[in-house]
């Protein structure tokens, strides 16, 4: 049966909520805002637009307090960083999502997101052939996009 965001929410506010209270954190309503956003948003968000994105529904809200809460959401397993050369980072949501790789145009930025099962199997033929366990991985392809050519 297919998950549904609402569930995938949820789920992720508990893996967050755990997370926060093995720091010794509380889960505020700003947490609770910047982590919905986040979720709601399949984009790969610098902490600038999530801020705007966030400030929309929760005008208190600092832009450090979103900055810090990203690097939380990470820790946690529930974004992704995804550093472009000197550019912004960017985030993706992690948790609930299946492992993709990426593809990114160097003149507008897009981010094109794919999955071939081909470069998964040969990522694990070299992990064995070299005697590695992998823990993670991701692949990230520049180029010009179709739109920029």
């Amino acid at each position: 049966m297919p998950r549904t965001d609402m569930i995938d929410i949820k789920e992720a506010q508990e893996v967050f909520i755990d997370c926060l209270k093995s720091r010794g954190l509380r889960y505020t309503s700003q947490r609770e805002a910047i982590l919905e956003t986040f979720l709601s948003s399949m984009k790969h968000l610098t902490v600038e637009e999530l801020y705007a994105l966030v400030k929309e529904k929760n005008m208190d809200i600092g832009y450090a307090t979103v900055a810090r809460n990203m690097k939380f959401l990470v820790e946690c397993g529930i974004a992704d960083e995804i550093k472009v050369g000197n550019k912004r980072t960017r985030f993706e949501r992690h948790y609930g999502r299946q492992h993709h790789d990426h593809l990114i145009c160097l003149k507008c930025g897009a981010f094109i997101e794919v999955h071939d099962s081909n470069i998964e199997m040969l990522q694990n033929k070299l992990a064995e052939a070299n005697d590695f366990v992998p823990q993670r991985h991701k692949l990230e392809i520049y180029g010009i996009c179709r739109e920029c050519r």
